[in-house]
């Protein structure tokens, strides 16, 4: 019987030397078939614990498992496709000869790599460069080969150590196109991130580190559910009728009225549009605004007390814990 799971960590610990708590009893779980995104500021812990998914670097202490088999299993790790963050190619290899390389040691044989690379350039947009050494080629394009390589060998779960970092706008877009190509075909996929408005259209489930803890794992509307509201905006004096409702606050914006009320009070909002028409006036917007993954995102840091590490060049808690 499979499980639902592709990623289960229970009381992940890392300390590094001179005593650096990277990791401190992160537990949580990535279904299959998701986009799922690791976010957290510089030192929070989120690339250590995709090192450690991968075996670059050994837990103080983990409970896991990852596509069925315990974190660590070597077979397994043949079914997962990686990106680095700081990953450096032979800058004297062509991108067709890097993805053979790549493609050689996964123990490919020649004609499957052949027939994959044709494929995997022209879906990262990469075709045109196949012949063009890596070490010519701009921070987005290193990316795009990085993620030809990390699909070489067809992987069910493939983890993406900020995959977007250097890519422009445009690139950007792609990406995330690409990415939901992968998900349409089955494949789960973990991304590490602290580009969010990348993620929020596209992550299933994101889960949220701080000092090396879990701040917050679900999904963005089940994470933000507390923090929606509905607004109607209506013309005219201010209405008599407001403090019948329950709830409702109104705030006045020169001739307009805003209404606001909290959760899910779609009823409490049908009956607002309606005696604003009884009265013959116009309802010019209605709304439903909920909190964004950034505004999780900042609110996670500052009840932890690191809102500071969110703003460029806040001191992290060091390399190692990324």
């Amino acid at each position: 019987m499979t499980s639902d799971a592709a990623i289960t960590i229970r009381d992940a610990h890392k300390t590094f030397k001179g005593g650096v708590q990277a990791l401190r009893g992160v537990s949580m779980t990535v279904n299959r078939g998701q986009i799922f995104g690791l976010l957290g500021p510089n030192g929070a812990g989120k690339s250590t614990l995709v090192k450690i998914l991968m075996t670059v670097i050994h837990p103080t202490l983990i409970d896991g498992d990852l596509l069925g088999k315990p974190v660590g299993h070597r077979a397994t790790l043949r079914r997962v496709g990686y990106l680095p963050e700081h990953h450096r190619f032979p800058v004297y290899l062509t991108a067709e000869q890097l993805l053979h390389y790549y493609g050689g040691l996964e123990g490919m044989r020649r004609p499957e790599r052949r027939a994959r690379i044709g494929e995997l350039l022209d879906l990262t947009g990469m075709s045109a460069w196949a012949r063009k050494k890596v070490g010519g080629f701009s921070k987005g394009m290193q990316q795009r080969v990085g993620l030809a390589q990390a699909l070489l060998h067809d992987p069910e779960l493939i983890l993406l150590d900020e995959p977007t970092d250097g890519v422009d706008p445009v690139g950007r877009r792609e990406i995330r196109q690409l990415l939901l190509h992968l998900q349409s075909q089955g494949r789960t996929i973990l991304v590490n991130s602290h580009i969010l408005a990348e993620l929020e259209p596209i992550c299933q489930q994101v889960a949220i580190l701080v000092k090396g803890k879990l701040a917050r794992e679900g999904t963005v509307a089940e994470l933000t559910a507390d923090r929606q509201r509905w607004e109607v905006e209506i013309d005219g004096p201010e209405p008599t009728w407001i403090d019948t409702l329950k709830g409702v606050d109104c705030r006045t914006e020169g001739t307009h009225h805003c209404l606001s009320i909290g959760g899910d009070a779609a009823p409490m909002v049908q009956q607002m549009i309606d005696l604003a028409r009884g009265e013959g006036r116009t309802v010019r917007r209605v709304e439903r605004i909920g909190e964004s993954l950034e505004d999780l995102f900042i609110r996670s840091l500052e009840e932890s007390g690191e809102a500071d590490a969110a703003t460029p060049g806040a001191a992290s808690a060091g390399k190692a814990g990324k």
